[in-house]
């Protein structure tokens, strides 16, 4: 919750990214950039894609691994108002179906970048609702040019 506004969504797509990756931030080493993705697991590493969208990704490597995953579609679940005054006029489908998209739908900003997704008082959370996800799709990443080929995007169901 910020500023008393509470939003969630279902994780329905990611993409994984390790140091080994060409196609990862981490590929080359630490910088100013990418160090909250050498740092502890469970960390939102958030950075500006072509200078516009926010992109979030959650550290799952031990410190120093230099690995994450991004968090390309949510399924929105509460503060749907929220969420559709911040994506306004989109269709409720196309509200949080991308990385960018995710993070305005949510609300997740450059500020965000470091914040400890499984501590009970950080305004962003991560947290297990109890829904079994169903078998993932696993394909190529999509939006890089180096790697591409990895299977390592993994989609469920995004409900109605």
């Amino acid at each position: 919750m910020r500023d008393g506004t509470h939003v969630s969504g279902r994780i329905v797509e990611t993409e994984a990214y390790t140091r080994a990756d060409p196609a990862s931030h981490s590929f080359n080493g630490p910088t100013a950039r990418n160090a909250v993705m050498f740092g502890p697991p469970g960390r939102l590493y958030v950075y500006l894609s072509y200078g516009i969208h926010c992109c979030a990704n959650v550290v799952t490597g031990a410190d120093g691994d230099g690995q994450a995953v991004l968090l390309r579609a949510v399924a929105p679940i509460e503060g749907l108002d929220v969420i559709r005054a911040r994506r306004r006029g989109r269709s409720d489908r196309d509200l949080a179906n991308g990385p960018g998209k995710l993070c305005e739908a949510l609300g997740i900003t450059l500020a965000d970048d470091g914040t400890a997704l499984t501590d009970g008082s950080s305004p962003i959370r991560i947290v297990d609702d109890g829904t079994p996800p169903p078998e993932p799709t696993i394909g190529p990443r999509v939006g890089i040019t180096r790697g591409a080929d990895t299977p390592w995007r993994f989609e469920v169901g995004r409900g109605p």
